[in-house]
């Protein structure tokens, strides 16, 4: 794999939130989600990754490659046309 969508990236870009925000149990709980599992176990941290993605996709992301290693160096790939963003998640609300 040398190419990849970092969904840290993704989602502080597309919701507008800084870096310190992009914690997957922060993402979780912005997005009104409960993480799955246990934490720092590979598929779970993966289901639930997946699971803000799908719901990245449902607020109009286009997910896009944006890493990639060249040379064994990380490297950012840039987008050519920036894409417009969502404004921050906000908590569900429940109806009574």
């Amino acid at each position: 794999a040398k190419k990849w969508i970092n969904i840290r990236k993704s989602y502080g870009n597309f919701y507008k939130v800084p870096r310190n925000q992009t914690k997957l149990t922060i993402m979780l709980e912005q997005l009104g989600m409960d993480y799955d599992g246990r934490p720092h176990s590979g598929l779970d941290d993966s289901k639930n990754i997946a699971r803000i993605a799908i719901r990245m996709l449902q607020d109009g992301c286009e997910l896009r490659v944006n890493e990639r290693m060249h040379a064994g160096q990380l490297m950012t790939v840039s987008s050519s046309a920036p894409l417009e963003g969502a404004p921050a998640p906000q908590m569900p609300r429940y109806r009574n």
